[in-house]
C-alpha cells in the first residue's frame, strides 16, 4: 500500500463530506467542482498556509509536527478512529520506504491458556480474531453462532470473506450493508496501523478483485475501531438474535482481540443462546 497515496485519499474523502455550512464558514452560493470544503478552506480552518495544506494533501508529510496533526483534526473534525488513522499514516510516511515484500509468516494458533479462557466461556459466544479479522479461536458457543463461518475451506475463517464472498451472509445479517460498512472500515484501519503486512495486502487484492461492494466501501476510505455495539444476525436454526458485544485487546499478544457476545437474561436471545449450546454440543470443530 502506497502510503503517500493513502494520506491524499484519505484528506480528500475526510473533507469532501463537510460542507461549509457545517465548517461555520459563508458559501456565498458559489459554484462547487466539488463535494466538502475546498482546499483553502481547510487551511483557513487549520491555521496553515494554503500551500502547506496541498502539500499535506499530497502525502507530503515527513516530519510533520503533532501541532499541525491536531489542527487537521479539529478542522476536518475527525472523530476518535481517524485520528488514530491519520497518525498511523503518518507513522508510516516518516518511517521510509518499504522493505521489499517477504513472503508471508504462517499463522500460529493461540496458546493453550487462551484457549482454555474460551472454553470456560460456555454461556457466552466468544471469539479471538486478529486486525485482518481471522478468526484465530473460539469456544463452542461462538462455533455455533457463526457456524457458516467456520465451513468455509480457507483457513483461518475470515469475516470479510464470510462477507463478501459468502452468498449467505446477506440473509445472516439483518443490515447486511451496515455490517459490510464497518467490516471494511475495521479493516482500512488495520491497514493504516500494519500498512506492509503482506498477508493483509492479500486479502485486500482477493476482495477488491472478487467483490464489487468491497471495492465501493474500500474507496471511502472510513475507519473504525472495534469496542462495543449489537450485532443483529438472523442464525439458521434459531431465527432473529441481537447480542451486545464488547471487544477486548489481549495484552498477552500485540494485535489481538477477544470478542465476547452476551444477551439479557431471560430476553428471547438468552433462551436461543441456550438453544444453540445444546445444538452444538456434538458439533465439536476446532479452529485450525
Amino acid at each position: 500500500m502506497d502510503t503517500p497515496d493513502e494520506v491524499r485519499e484519505f484528506l480528500t474523502t475526510r473533507r469532501a463530506r463537510i460542507t461549509p455550512q457545517q465548517a461555520g464558514l459563508p458559501d456565498f452560493n458559489l459554484r462547487r467542482r466539488v463535494p466538502g470544503l475546498r482546499r483553502e478552506e481547510v487551511a483557513l480552518l487549520a491555521g496553515m498556509s494554503v500551500e502547506y495544506y496541498v502539500r499535506l494533501e499530497r502525502g507530503n508529510v515527513k516530519g510533520v509536527s503533532e501541532a499541525v496533526l491536531e489542527s487537521l483534526v479539529r478542522a476536518l473534525r475527525l472523530d476518535d478512529a481517524e485520528r488514530n488513522h491519520l497518525y498511523d499514516l503518518v507513522r508510516a510516511a516518516n518511517e521510509g520506504a518499504a522493505p521489499r515484500a517477504r513472503r508471508a509468516a504462517p499463522i500460529r494458533p493461540v496458546d493453550a491458556g487462551l484457549q482454555q479462557l474460551l472454553d470456560a466461556m460456555k454461556d457466552v459466544p466468544a471469539v479471538v480474531q486478529n486486525g485482518r479479522l481471522d478468526v484465530l479461536a473460539s469456544n463452542s458457543l461462538g462455533r455455533a453462532v457463526f457456524s457458516q463461518l467456520f465451513e468455509h475451506p480457507v483457513r483461518p475463517p475470515n469475516f470479510c470473506r464470510y462477507v463478501f464472498l459468502d452468498p449467505r451472509a446477506e440473509d445472516f445479517y439483518r443490515d447486511w450493508t451496515a455490517t459490510a460498512t464497518q467490516t471494511v472500515a475495521l479493516l482500512r484501519a488495520e491497514a493504516g496501523r500494519t500498512p506492509r503486512n503482506r498477508r493483509l495486502s492479500d486479502l485486500v487484492g482477493e476482495l477488491s478483485t472478487r467483490s464489487q461492494p468491497f471495492r465501493t466501501l474500500w474507496a471511502a476510505h472510513d475507519v473504525r475501531e472495534h469496542s462495543t455495539g449489537v450485532k443483529q444476525i438472523v442464525h439458521p436454526v434459531v431465527g432473529a438474535l441481537d447480542l451486545d458485544y464488547e471487544a477486548m485487546q489481549l495484552s498477552s499478544v500485540r494485535g489481538l482481540q477477544l470478542i465476547a457476545y452476551s444477551a439479557p437474561p431471560a430476553s428471547p436471545a438468552a433462551d436461543a443462546l441456550r438453544v444453540l449450546s445444546s445444538w452444538a454440543a456434538p458439533r465439536e470443530p476446532q479452529v485450525r
